[in-house]
């Protein structure tokens, strides 16, 4: 781990960052596909590279390699989307440009604040599930995992989609075309509410050889089948959920942005984690996620509403 660290952490921080802001830029100016280039490549690169630096029959580097791969893969995807950004129409990078304001301190922070407290709860989360399923077996805390993982797959594309809209409404918005931010919003939600409905159907009777493909263990089956069938009653519920979240966060309303993004993973999920297990055991645990998402789609709904209501007027 600390041979991982020490590649990815010193030297692979800083290109990580950068591939993060020129993919949103490039996607921004409306050039989808080689921010989509240039962020697969990177990812394709580090699956081809990681067995031949980790591995005997390579350069037998073990978690050193596996960080440098991901050093090399970060690079090349940072080559790639700085082309990106140097032959946009509207954005070309030039440190004569920089300029250090408060008031573009101020508009990065209200629009990447609802993100960062997503994704920094997600990581309590998933640590509060990891101690509340150690306390049952090793095979619940396997089967948590494995859930987490498979469940990832519907959840990215969901947001994927969701920070696809994103550049539609913020731009319709600061057009005023407030009809259009409406009509696109309630498209994106029908569309991602069928998809992950039938995701979830797919997952819900599947469920038993899905977790096997990801490991074979009995105890872990017939766990990860009752923690994933339970998440697929709500899954499509994310449709509404990350679409208001994603629309707030694009208009500039980060409060109800922050909240929404807190929420799921945080505000309603962590007391889910710390209470259910104490009153329903492993089931309780296993229908912690759902409960939070229930809770989540109750708040969200008022919240989204008084948001188009506005945007009506």
């Amino acid at each position: 781990t600390a041979n991982y660290m020490l590649w990815t952490v010193s030297c692979g921080a800083m290109p990580a960052i950068l591939n993060v802001v020129q993919a949103q830029m490039v996607r921004a100016e409306g050039a989808s596909l080689h921010a989509s280039i240039g962020t697969m490549s990177g990812c394709i690169l580090n699956i081809i590279l990681d067995p031949i630096f980790i591995l005997p029959w390579g350069l037998n580097m073990g978690a050193a390699g596996a960080g440098l791969a991901t050093i090399i893969s970060q690079f090349v995807s940072f080559c790639l989307l700085y082309i990106g950004c140097r032959r946009g129409g509207n954005i070309s990078i030039s440190l004569k440009r920089v300029k250090f304001k408060w008031v573009y301190f101020n508009n990065i922070f209200q629009g990447g604040l609802p993100s960062l407290v997503r994704q920094g709860l997600a990581s309590v989360a998933t640590m509060c599930l990891n101690h509340a399923a150690g306390d049952f077996s090793n095979e619940a805390i396997s089967a948590i995992g494995v859930v987490q993982r498979i469940m990832m797959f519907g959840a990215s594309a969901m947001i994927g989609f969701g920070q696809g809209f994103q550049p539609v409404c913020g731009f319709c918005f600061g057009a005023k075309l407030y009809e259009r931010v409406r009509q696109g919003f309630w498209f994106c939600v029908k569309f991602s509410c069928l998809f992950l409905s039938a995701v979830s159907v797919v997952l819900f009777i599947f469920a038993p050889d899905i977790i096997a493909i990801f490991e074979n263990d009995p105890g872990v089956i017939a766990f990860g089948t009752a923690a994933l069938r339970f998440q697929c009653i709500t899954f499509p519920a994310q449709s509404w959920i990350v679409m208001s979240n994603m629309m707030s966060q694009s208009i500039g309303r980060t409060i109800p942005a922050a909240f929404l993004a807190a929420a799921r993973q945080g505000v309603f999920l962590i007391p889910a984690v710390l209470i259910l297990p104490l009153l329903f055991r492993e089931t309780g645990l296993q229908m912690a996620q759902m409960v939070a998402d229930g809770m989540t789609l109750l708040c969200s709904i008022p919240i989204q509403i008084y948001v188009l209501k506005t945007m009506e007027k």
